[in-house]
């Protein structure tokens, strides 16, 4: 059984490397969608994450509902909506912003699903969350280079099926231990299958031939990065933290991968958001102060 843990050294240090492999992961993401559809980026991203390794890490002790389940939400529901949103215009740097909502889901889907209590400041933090999304929201435009609504609803959707992800993590944590990385690789081949048949479906074989033809180093290099450094190490890692801790604590974590979404954006692209992306932004952000500045105070201050 999984057993909350105190945060130490080394969870620092874990949730600093998915900070910086998260961070910059979205511009990654925006470079391989300049060769690739994002059904397909999404279906060489896993092929790549799971085949390889199949003959040499054995399935993780766990029901297969458990995996089942991490791989569509985590794989294709996630990824599939945020591929999708940065096609329809959602910026790199904007989208590691959104993409952080998913500390707020997964606090309110944890409380009728996981049983773990909230406390005030956490409610504080999600307001302050929920308010900064509405500010980036309210910057969206059609011109070139802008943030458009179809792409931020998209990633939104995909950072709810992120938290969904993280659920299921907690739960598979309470039915027993295992390891994080077999777990990764093999909930890494639920989506491979529904990706490849979405590109095939949406595309036609033609099309998709000629993109895996014409594959640019780009490309490959994105995929690469998706697949070994985004999804196996950094997920891994992610996977560990969840065990050792509750949800409420872990993924407020994420918020800092803006710090390094953001600065990543603008100078790969330019990306330099408007006004109301760094009002919305900033409150994302104090939203995580807020959370995790309420539970350094509890635990610091003396008892009566």
């Amino acid at each position: 059984m999984s057993s909350v843990q105190t945060w130490g050294r080394g969870d620092w240090l874990r949730a600093l490397a998915v900070v910086v492999l998260w961070g910059l992961n979205f511009v990654v993401m925006k470079v391989g969608l300049q060769g690739l559809s994002p059904m397909l980026l999404g279906a060489l991203r896993f092929t790549l994450a799971s085949l390889p390794f199949l003959l040499f890490v054995g399935r993780p002790p766990l029901p297969w509902r458990f995996l089942l389940a991490y791989g569509l939400a985590q794989g294709l529901g996630q990824f599939g909506l945020l591929f999708w949103g940065l096609q329809l215009g959602m910026t790199a740097g904007m989208a590691s912003v959104v993409m952080q909502m998913q500390a707020f889901f997964t606090l309110l889907l944890a409380l009728p699903l996981l049983g773990e209590r909230a406390r005030a400041w956490q409610w504080a933090g999600l307001l302050l969350g929920l308010t900064g999304l509405g500010a980036i929201a309210l910057a969206h435009g059609e011109g070139p280079g802008q943030m458009t609504l179809i792409g931020l609803l998209l990633t939104a959707g995909a950072a709810f099926m992120w938290a969904c992800s993280n659920v299921v993590v907690r739960l598979a944590a309470r039915h027993g231990s295992y390891e994080p990385f077999p777990f990764i690789v093999w909930t890494s081949l639920v989506p491979v299958l529904p990706f490849w048949v979405w590109a095939l479906w949406a595309e036609g074989p033609q099309r998709v031939g000629e993109q895996l033809v014409g594959l640019s180093w780009s490309a490959i290099a994105s995929v690469a990065y998706l697949a070994w450094l985004a999804t196996l190490l950094a997920y891994t890692l992610w996977t560990r933290l969840l065990q050792r801790h509750t949800a409420a604590k872990v993924t407020p974590f994420s918020l800092l991968v803006p710090v390094v979404g953001l600065a990543a954006a603008a100078l790969a692209f330019g990306e330099i958001p408007v006004f109301w992306q760094w009002v919305g932004t900033a409150a994302v952000l104090l939203g995580l102060v807020v959370n995790q500045a309420g539970w350094w105070w509890t635990k610091r201050r003396p008892a009566n």
